[in-house]
């Protein structure tokens, strides 16, 4: 399918600005490719930019951080600033004495070394955002639509999909050699890359299932805890989202093991070898894919208002299962997630038990793939595609 190439608005711009108000410093993580670039080139002109993945920059800034930082003496973006975690303690010294909000923007693609880092140079003096690959609402805000949802699943959302009018099996394929396959190697130390495949495709093939990490290591052939190891970095490079269960208040009964979802669908499509649409409702997962689609559009939601995720899941040893529960300031919302395009009233059947029996809900969805109807027990029906968590 070719699209116009456009810039597309992002919902998180708000926030960006927002934040450049109240802190010197905003750091903006997300996996490769999602948009972080273009995002802060494309709303800050004015500030100077540099990317940190040019060898010639990075080799200054690590051998002499000072004399590099005098060069920016105005507002600064500092693109990929996991590539020289050291200037982080250096951009400390300068807002302490310089006390003047929005001065630099950072973004980074690997939040694990990054995370702790920001939180002990800068704690205080940053702003973090989120930003995960391109919404359904922000696809729409371009005047982009597809009719049904196995169509937002194989042309996936990475922005270059849509801004360069990339095919998407092609952009898939390229995105998981460059930066998944890349840079997950990098930090794993992997000589076997054969080995690490078969664990991300057999990593797809349960999404939005509980981890069973014996099972994973029996059928990968490595140890649970080099299996865990692996999700860890999955998950702190974004490729990944770790769902985990909701238990306050609910003692031994519940589930205690996550479940995991790819933060682009688009991928998990590619990773299970899926390329048309009519092959997406016509495989057994159809439900884990739906599944995934939604959980993650709720978790861009989030994100987008500058929130952290707070998303869980719900399932006890009774069978009582709600798909994504979120906390709110107003309550517990919770959602049930279905792949039909037909309303059925079992669908709302765990909403209403675990609100009965346990922690009221404040709001009790169903996203499926119908349109949106309007119920009389307070239960609301919505389309995915206008499912919103606020």
């Amino acid at each position: 399918m070719n699209f116009v190439a456009i810039m597309i608005e992002r919902d998180i711009t708000q926030e960006l600005f927002v934040q450049l108000q109240e802190y010197p410093i905003v750091t903006i993580l997300g996996p490769r490719q999602a948009g972080k670039t273009t995002l802060v080139r494309h709303v800050l002109p004015d500030y100077d930019y540099v990317s940190l993945e040019d060898p010639e920059h990075r080799e200054l800034a690590v051998e002499d951080p000072k004399a590099f930082l005098k060069r920016y003496q105005g507002k600064t973006i500092f693109d990929e600033i996991q590539r020289t975690p050291i200037l982080l303690s250096y951009l400390q010294g300068i807002v302490d004495s310089e006390k003047v909000n929005g001065r630099f923007v950072l973004t980074g693609s690997h939040q694990l070394e990054l995370r702790a880092a920001v939180s002990q140079s800068l704690a205080g003096r940053t702003g973090v955002l989120h930003l995960l690959p391109l919404s359904i609402a922000e696809l729409k805000g371009a005047k982009i639509e597809f009719d049904d949802f196995e169509s937002y699943v194989v042309n996936g959302f990475l922005p270059r999909i849509y801004d360069q009018n990339q095919r998407a099996n092609r952009a898939y394929s390229n995105y998981y050699q460059t930066y998944v396959e890349r840079d997950v190697r990098q930090l794993i130390k992997l000589k076997d890359v054969s080995l690490f495949e078969k664990f991300i495709k057999l990593l797809a093939g349960r999404a939005g299932q509980l981890v069973d990490y014996q099972s994973l290591s029996n059928d990968v052939g490595v140890s649970a805890i080099t299996i865990k190891q692996w999700l860890s970095i999955l998950e702190a490079s974004f490729v990944v989202f770790k769902l985990p269960p909701y238990f306050e208040n609910f003692g031994k009964r519940v589930i205690k093991s996550p479940k995991y979802y790819f933060t682009d669908v688009g991928l998990l499509a590619y990773l299970l070898g899926i390329e048309k649409s009519g092959q997406v409702s016509r495989d057994p997962l159809v439900g884990n894919i739906f599944e995934n689609l939604v959980v993650i559009e709720a978790l861009k939601d989030r994100y987008n208002q500058g929130r952290s995720a707070d998303l869980y899941f719900f399932r006890d040893s009774n069978g009582v299962e709600i798909d994504l529960l979120c906390k709110t300031a107003a309550g517990l919302v919770g959602v049930e997630i279905k792949s039909s395009s037909t309303w059925h009233a079992k669908f709302a059947k765990g909403l209403l038990t675990f609100s009965g029996s346990n922690t009221p809900l404040s709001r009790g969805l169903v996203v499926y793939s119908g349109e949106s109807i309007v119920l009389s027990n307070h239960i609301e029906v919505v389309s995915y595609k206008q499912f919103s968590m606020h």
